[in-house]
C-alpha cells in the first residue's frame, strides 16, 4: 500500500511502508521534462552535489560521516521516463529498528540530504570548479563508455531516428560535447533554478510511519523556494516519417536495430497484452525471435526485444554477419506476423506469462525494487501495482496478444556494419 502525502506545492512524498528489511532507502527527484539543452546539465550536478558540502568538504568526510550512520549511502540518481528526465539523489540506510538502543538513522539520513541539497560549497557564485571539471570528466567516460557497448548505441541511434519529432530519443547523459561546455557557476544557477521550478517526487520504503517520514523532511522544505513550473503530460509516440539507415563503422559484427510503434502504453487497457507479446515475440529464451531467428535458422548471434510502454515503441536488436541483414529482418517480421495470426502456442503463451509474474514478484524483494517501480510507475503515468498487473497479465488470452500485435507497425530501421563490408 503506497500512501501519497503532499508536503508543499509540486512535493509529494510517496510513502511504502514495510517491516521486512533491515534497511531502508527514500529517493529525491526532480522531474524536468527531457530538453537537449539541460539534460547534460541534469545529469551532472548530482554528482557535483555528492562531491561535498561546507561541513564535509571532501569525498573522505562525506564517506566517514556515512559510516557513523551504520554506513548509510547517498548515490546519484539519473532516469528517462518518458518525455521526463528525472534528476536526484537516492539514500540508503539501516532501519531505525536495527539501530543499538538511543540510535537513530533516518533522522540524521535526512538532515544530511538536507545539507547535500541546500549546502555545498561555492566559489564566484557557483559550484567549486574543481568539483564541476571532476565530475565532467567522470560522466563523459561514462557515455562514451556506453557508446563503446555498440549494440546500446545501435539502439540508441534508432530511437534517435525514430523519435526525431520527440525527446525520447535524447540520450539520458545528454552529449559529451554539452558536457564539457558546462561551467561552474552556469551549473550551480540552472540546479537553483531546477530546485525551485521543478515538481519533485520522494519516495521513502522502511518502517516509519508516513506521517513521521513527513515530519523529518520538514526542515529541508522550510528552505525550499517554490516557484512550480507544471509538466506537460506524458504522451505517446508522436508520428513523424520512418527511414532506413545504414551507418558503417569499424565493428566485427552488424547491429541490426528494428523500432516498431503501437498506440497502446503503459497508460491503455490493452497494456498487460503488449507486454505478453514482447515477451512471447522477443523477450528471452522462449520467445520466438530466440527459438526461431537464432536457434532454429542461426541467422544471429542475439536477439531480443523491447517495449518502451511509455511512449509505445517496440524495438528489436540483433547481433548478425553483414551479409545476413536481409534475411534476419524477414524473418523477424515473419515472427511478428504469426503473433498477428494467433500462432502462438499454449507452451509460449504460459512461458511468457510466467516470465512477466516473476519480474512482478521480484519488485517486493527489497526496498531498492520497491522505489523502482513505484517512483517510476508514478512519473510514467501506470496505475497499476504489482499485484493489479500480475492479475492483469494473467487474464491475458491469446486472442489479445494476437489483437495487440496486429496494431505493431515497423516504423523505422538501423543497421551498423563494418566499414570495409
Amino acid at each position: 500500500m503506497i500512501e501519497t502525502i503532499s508536503l508543499l506545492s509540486g512535493v509529494t512524498l510517496r510513502v511504502c511502508r514495510d517491516t521486512r528489511f533491515k534497511q531502508g532507502c527514500l529517493s529525491f527527484q526532480l522531474v524536468r521534462q527531457m530538453d537537449k539543452q539541460e539534460a547534460a546539465r541534469n545529469a551532472l550536478f548530482p554528482s557535483v552535489l555528492l562531491r561535498g558540502t561546507r561541513r564535509c568538504p571532501d569525498l573522505r568526510s562525506i564517506t566517514e560521516y556515512l559510516d557513523t550512520l551504520y554506513g548509510a549511502s547517498v548515490s546519484a540518481l539519473v532516469r528517462r521516463v518518458g518525455d521526463y528526465q528525472t534528476t536526484g539523489l537516492c539514500c540508503g540506510f539501516m532501519d531505525d529498528r536495527f539501530a543499538l538502543p538511543g540510535d537513530k538513522v533516518l533522522q540524521p539520513v535526512l538532515s544530511f540530504l538536507e545539507e547535500l541539497l541546500l549546502d555545498s560549497p561555492l566559489e564566484d557564485g557557483g559550484f567549486l570548479t574543481s568539483f564541476v571539471e571532476s565530475e565532467k570528466k567522470n560522466l563523459i567516460s561514462t557515455i562514451e563508455s556506453e557508446l563503446n557497448d555498440k549494440r546500446a548505441y545501435a539502439m540508441g541511434q534508432l530511437l534517435k531516428t525514430m523519435c526525431a519529432a520527440d525527446t525520447f530519443g535524447l540520450p539520458r547523459l545528454g552529449e559529451p560535447e554539452e558536457v564539457a561546455a558546462i561551467g561552474a557557476k552556469e551549473l550551480y544557477a540552472h540546479y537553483r533554478h531546477c530546485l525551485r521550478t521543478s515538481p519533485i517526487e520522494i519516495f521513502y520504503v522502511g518502517s516509519a510511519a508516513s506521517g513521521r517520514v513527513a515530519e523529518l523532511l520538514q526542515p529541508l522544505l522550510q528552505h525550499l523556494e517554490r516557484d512550480v513550473m507544471p509538466l506537460a503530460p506524458q504522451t505517446a509516440f508522436h508520428s513523424c516519417p520512418g527511414q532506413d539507415v545504414v551507418e558503417t563503422m569499424d565493428v566485427a559484427q552488424g547491429k541490426l536495430c528494428m523500432g516498431f510503434t503501437t498506440p497502446i502504453t503503459n497508460r491503455c487497457p490493452e497494456f498487460p497484452a503488449m507486454q505478453v507479446l514482447n515477451t512471447v515475440f522477443g523477450g528471452g529464451m522462449t520467445s520466438k525471435l530466440f527459438r526461431n531467428v537464432r536457434e532454429k535458422l542461426s541467422l544471429c548471434y542475439s536477439v531480443g526485444s523491447g517495449y518502451y510502454s511509455t511512449k509505445g515503441i517496440l524495438a528489436v536488436s540483433a547481433g548478425i554477419d553483414f551479409d545476413k541483414e536481409q534475411l534476419t529482418r524477414q524473418e523477424i517480421l515473419t515472427q511478428l506476423e504469426a503473433c498477428r495470426n494467433g500462432g502462438i502456442t499454449p507452451e509460449e503463451l504460459k512461458a511468457a506469462k510466467e516470465a512477466i509474474l516473476s519480474s512482478l514478484r521480484a519488485t517486493h524483494d527489497s526496498p531498492g525494487s520497491i522505489e523502482g517501480y513505484y517512483a517510476t510507475a508514478a512519473i510514467s503515468g501506470l496505475q497499476m501495482t504489482p499485484a493489479e498487473y500480475m492479475a492483469a497479465v494473467e487474464q491475458v488470452t491469446l486472442e489479445d496478444v494476437a489483437a495487440a500485435a496486429r496494431q505493431v507497425r515497423l516504423h523505422t530501421t538501423y543497421f551498423l556494419k563494418g566499414a570495409s563490408r
